[in-house]
């Protein structure tokens, strides 16, 4: 089973090329994660408003999808499946997902595909297994890790940064690109501490179980 699996930043492959090892057998399938430069906005009729180089997610989603779908119809002795990993913000849940589904059903032919939508951003995964960010940075501040609350809508990566950067998250906002590059060290330092199998984070528990059921479908 090959998976190509997409993700919105830098911080999110950098994670997942450490985290999929752990989840799925990576000897007998075979994964690639590509990572965008922004989330953006899935456009209404569904044709990509953005340069292809800007490499924004949602706009590019249904060109995407249905260049997986032409490129797994050419390799039917191999199985893939298109896994795409986005933060929901605040958008509504239900509606977004109809709208991530359009995509895919006007491809033909239509990519196994299947979208995993975190509730807040991806620092909630590395919230969800509290022994990893402690090991990761053993100075992190237990009084705000202890009240977080696993995928609460809270600001994640602020609430991740008060615990762990010197001065907190505004110092970090005030260091203006700065953000990005600590997401990436975070990715980078929390990742190879964490139990997928002990996480606590309902939306990185889907996108584990989903990458399991998917691989043992053709194992």
């Amino acid at each position: 089973m090959h998976f190509e699996i997409v993700t919105e930043d830098a911080s999110g492959k950098i994670a997942l090329e450490i985290l999929v090892p752990k989840i799925i057998d990576a000897e007998y399938h075979t994964f690639r994660i590509h990572s965008y430069r922004g989330i953006g906005r899935i456009p209404k009729d569904l044709k990509p408003t953005s340069d292809p180089k800007k490499r924004i997610l949602l706009d590019q989603l249904p060109r995407l999808v249905k260049g997986h779908g032409k490129t797994f119809a050419a390799t039917p002795d191999y199985p893939a499946a298109l896994i795409v990993i986005c933060d929901l913000d605040n958008r509504c849940l239900s509606a977004f997902r109809k709208e991530l589904i359009d995509c895919v059903n006007i491809c033909n032919p239509k990519p196994e595909t299947h979208f995993c939508i975190a509730i807040e951003e991806g620092e909630a995964w590395y919230l969800g297994d509290l022994d990893a960010v402690r090991k990761a940075y053993p100075s992190a501040r237990s009084t705000i890790l202890n009240t977080y609350k696993n995928d609460d809508i809270c600001n994640t990566w602020e609430t991740l940064a008060d615990a762990i950067f010197p001065g907190g998250s505004l110092k970090l906002s005030r260091l203006g690109g700065q953000v990005g590059k600590e997401k990436v060290n975070w990715a980078e330092k929390i990742s190879p501490y964490m139990d997928v199998d002990q996480n606590l984070s309902p939306s990185f528990c889907y996108f584990r179980d989903k990458l399991r059921f998917v691989s043992d479908l053709h194992h």
